[in-house]
């Protein structure tokens, strides 16, 4: 099987320390994932800075549920690229 030319090192960094950004899955090219990791972090922020400060109920059900739930899911992300890799957007394993 052939090998990306993408490090799993370099993605699995990239998502713990700027997964807020989904910089790692943009990085092995998986731009759809990427974007669904932008969702999850930023629209609960937006949404309690937008809505959060009219509806203080919807603020904080946003704030204690769905931000922990956006922040944790690229850093575990990391964590897995780092432990078992993964594949980058043509199905190539990426490199040790």
């Amino acid at each position: 099987m052939p090998l990306s030319d993408k490090s799993r090192t370099v993605a699995g960094l990239l998502q713990i320390f700027l997964g807020g950004f989904a910089v790692g899955r943009f990085y092995t090219g998986h731009a759809g994932l990427a974007v669904g990791q932008l969702a999850a972090v930023w629209v609960p922020a937006l949404t309690l800075c937008c809505v959060g400060t009219l509806f203080s109920v919807v603020g904080g059900f946003v704030l204690w549920v769905f931000m922990p739930l956006g922040t944790l899911w690229p850093f575990i992300d990391g964590i897995v690229l780092l432990a078992r890799g993964g594949t980058d957007s043509q199905g190539r394993v990426l490199r040790g």
